[in-house]
């Protein structure tokens, strides 16, 4: 009502802008914080007391948590309407961002960066639905155009803020830059965002969830955990491999004999989408998984400022960006 309201009196055209801008500072965020702790790790190490393994999680524990629940989150906003999920995430992710600022031991961030992964896999699918049902058929390049731009400037904006909040602050301050965007990003979305019609008739398939979770979950432990334990030496990772295994076998067995599969593979048979998928399968691993190493390396073996290595690690995104407008 108090929505309703607010946005009586606004013309169309200045109500989609106002959507745009809560939807990019929602996918801004989001993208800000996949990159903007990585600077800020070896001096969450010192402050933690954890061992370099131990405060990776920081990272693991927020892309596995992101992986997981980005897949159910279409189901949800169908389910249970488009704006009180995108709502609901902001909310948490804003809340899960004070928590790791809180934090007092490893523990207790990874846990928190569990919690902001959760929720930070819907802000940017559902960010990217928004403006393409926001804008007309002629003008949706333009917006996915400025919805590029916005996941791009994570990359570049993310370790740059984050050096300088580390070396001038401390590093909780990485993290507590995330509440007042937050906030506003959760008052913009609920005044001027429009609810979607809610389908109460769908089912969830928690079984191919739960096996797909546990297989991701077990593969995420297997990769991590092997170095240090010795790879297939190690008892531990022999039974995360088993684990990871069958959790995949029951997902794709399941979801290939039930009704109503949590993932409906009849989508990769589009040449496109399988395309799409499998190139950012080659952009995530070289993405993230130089993303914990570049941090320690400029900062331990080549000497560099904080600052500074947030600097050389933005750059990349700078050409990504300029190649993202180019393409829409």
């Amino acid at each position: 009502m108090i929505s309703a309201r607010m946005t009586a009196n606004l013309s169309p055209r200045a109500r989609r802008a106002l959507v745009t801008v809560c939807t990019m500072t929602a996918t801004i965020m989001q993208a800000l914080d996949t990159t903007v702790a990585n600077v800020a790790l070896p001096y969450m190490q010192g402050s933690l007391s954890a061992s370099l393994d131990q405060i990776n999680w920081v990272l693991t524990s927020y892309i596995v948590a992101a992986a997981i629940m980005t897949a159910p989150m279409g189901w949800m906003a169908d389910r249970y309407g488009r704006k009180r999920v995108f709502v609901t995430a902001a909310a948490g992710f804003t809340v899960a961002s004070l928590l790791c600022a809180l934090s007092q031991n490893i523990e207790s961030i990874v846990l928190a960066r569990l919690m902001q992964g959760m929720f930070g896999a819907a802000l940017v699918p559902l960010s990217q639905s928004v403006m393409l049902d926001s804008y007309p058929p002629e003008q949706r390049g333009q917006a996915m155009a400025i919805w590029g731009v916005g996941v791009m400037l994570g990359p570049i904006m993310g370790p740059t803020i984050g050096g300088y909040l580390t070396e001038n602050y401390s590093w909780h301050w990485v993290f507590l830059i995330n509440l007042p965007v937050g906030v506003i990003t959760v008052l913009g979305l609920l005044v001027f965002l429009e609810e979607t019609k809610r389908q109460s008739h769908l089912r969830f398939d928690w079984f191919g969830f739960a096996a797909l979770a546990i297989g991701i979950g077990a593969l995420q432990l297997m990769l991590d955990r092997g170095e240090q334990a010795g790879w297939f030496e190690s008892p531990e990772i022999i039974a995360e491999l088993i684990v990871a295994i069958a959790g995949f076998y029951y997902f794709f067995a399941h979801s290939l004999t039930t009704d109503e599969p949590f993932v409906r593979f009849e989508v990769f048979k589009d040449a496109n989408f399988l395309a799409g998928c499998l190139f950012m399968v080659v952009v995530g691993v070289g993405l993230f998984g130089t993303m914990a190493l570049v941090t320690p390396f400029t900062q331990y073996m080549l000497g560099y400022p904080i600052q500074t290595a947030g600097y050389v690690l933005g750059a990349r995104g700078v050409g990504t960006l300029c190649a993202m407008i180019v393409v829409s």
